[in-house]
């Protein structure tokens, strides 16, 4: 069995399986930050073509698919949910996280294009300063959902709620229910 596949969590664990995404989004955020002395010294090379066929794979299909979990299934729940301090703590990172999508969505469209002609050797360079924002604005975001966002879904949503949040997920994906 592939030990990469083995250790991701299943949609039974749909918080899990979140945070697993947020640490596939941390791989391919490394892999941007060493694209870039690796192109000035190499060039679009065969190796920097593979990195970046990896890390416009990812940001093209499975990032949108995690910003779409949050939007469409996790937050709005949560926001129905919650009452006192918490509904208070939504109300105020809320309209923040989904600001952030939209800046992660802007600021991924001027990386794509670089990513995309050094994919296919027609650029060799990457601008450090669209790589760094780009890193900062996903840390930041990962940070407040990983330490305000799913502790509260862990405390406030029951197993009907972690089962349906999942279910959605598992469906996004177009992955059969077992």
């Amino acid at each position: 069995m592939d030990i990469l596949f083995a250790s991701a969590p299943g949609f039974d664990q749909p918080l899990a399986v979140l945070k697993h995404c947020h640490d596939r989004i941390r791989k391919q955020l490394s892999i941007l930050e060493k694209l870039l002395p690796h192109l000035a010294k190499y060039g679009a090379d065969a190796e920097a073509q593979k990195a970046v066929l990896a890390v416009l794979k990812y940001f093209q299909n499975a990032a949108p698919l995690h910003h779409d979990d949050e939007e469409i299934d996790l937050l709005p729940e949560l926001t129905q949910i919650a009452q006192g301090s918490d509904a208070e703590l939504l109300s105020a990172i809320l309209p923040k996280i989904l600001q952030q999508h939209q800046q992660m969505a802007d600021q991924w469209r001027r990386l794509e294009t670089q990513l995309s002609s050094i994919a296919d050797g027609s650029n060799s360079s990457l601008d450090a300063k669209d790589v760094a924002e780009f890193q900062a604005i996903y840390q930041e975001h990962m940070q407040i959902e990983e330490t305000q966002i799913a502790p509260m879904a862990m405390r406030l949503f029951n197993p009907g709620q972690m089962h349906k949040l999942g279910q959605a997920m598992q469906a996004r994906r177009g992955i059969n229910s077992i």
